[in-house]
């Protein structure tokens, strides 16, 4: 790579300069978002890069088997004499699950003459760090949202999935997705439209839905069960899908996972690590997170499919 194009990665001194010199405040940065979903998901931490999810056996045909198809437990209930009790064990999947932690990293690139002159009242490459780490981490929340080998869309399935009755997101449909997820459901997981949908259709039924205060904000609730907003679940054609989880390990739910303890750490399972400087004097960090999410059991997520999140109502009209 040429000086020329060096340069042209890092930080220029021009901006520097003026943040230095013309401002107090911290470089602003609109695509950070308050990424709930990373706070709400209990992380796990994993050894060895794999985390392994072992579920009960599917019954074989012509045997016994619960409503999830899994091997069935052979028991009997007592009400006195001494009969015969059965036999029986719970087999495993001989094929766990394996979720192999991703990675995204990008390599910081700074000028040291930019942070020996330029640091003043506000540390530049402190600044450079945060704005990176901040992009890494939303990101992540996209990729734990949309990801074609582990994001919760696709791994929700087929027979927790349904879609709306009339389009627009309405108390009966978040009552299905309840009955789907109806063990210890955590929160909804919609777009800020997709919210704003429901809140308009449950106004025109008249059931305002009540709110809650989590992280010092006001959430919207539904029977109960907050719905939390983020712009990674997309809309596309005026459509989004909406979320239900289960979240915890104790809980059969859905999990973050992360690696922790790495060279470089400033976080749990993000790490910043120098790499050196060029004979440009261009300063190099390697900026790293190390993460993935796994769906334990399969009644832990519901997708709402087919939202529309554009129909509006003319509330003066008799």
């Amino acid at each position: 790579m040429s000086k020329e194009n060096e340069i042209h990665l890092s930080l220029s001194a021009a901006a520097a300069r003026n943040l230095a010199t013309a401002t107090v405040t911290v470089p602003q940065f609109t695509e950070i978002t308050p990424r709930w979903l990373h706070k709400l998901l209990p992380w796990v931490d994993v050894d060895g890069g794999v985390y392994r999810v072992n579920r009960v056996a599917k019954a074989a045909k012509g045997e016994p088997a619960n409503e999830f198809g899994e091997v069935k437990v052979d028991l009997l209930t007592v009400a006195g004499g001494e009969p015969k009790l059965p036999g029986t064990f719970v087999d495993y999947d001989q094929d766990p699950r394996e979720y192999h932690l991703s990675t995204i990293q990008t390599v910081l690139r700074t000028h040291t003459r930019v942070t020996d002159l330029y640091s003043n009242k506000i540390d530049q490459l402190r600044e450079q760090i945060r704005l990176t780490v901040e992009a890494v981490k939303e990101r992540e929340e996209w990729e734990i949202i949309n990801s074609p080998d582990f994001g919760l869309l696709k791994e929700v399935d087929a027979s927790q999935t349904i879609k709306t009755r009339k389009g627009s997101p309405t108390p009966d449909d978040l009552d299905e997705l309840l009955n789907l997820v109806w063990k210890k459901p955590a929160f909804f997981l919609a777009h800020p439209k997709a919210i704003v949908a429901f809140g308009r259709e449950c106004t025109r039924r008249g059931v305002p839905p009540p709110t809650v205060q989590l992280f010092g904000t006001p959430f919207i609730t539904w029977r109960g069960v907050p719905l939390i907003p983020t712009n990674k679940l997309e809309v596309k054609n005026n459509a989004s899908s909406i979320l239900l989880l289960r979240v915890g390990e104790a809980e059969q739910g859905v999990v973050g996972l992360q690696k922790t303890g790495v060279t470089g750490e400033v976080e749990p399972g993000l790490s910043v690590r120098y790499m050196g400087t060029n004979e440009n004097s261009i300063a190099s960090h390697l900026v790293t997170r190390y993460f993935s999410a796994s769906v334990l059991t399969t009644d832990a997520i519901a997708r709402l499919d087919h939202v529309v999140v554009n129909n509006y109502y003319d509330y003066s009209a008799k």
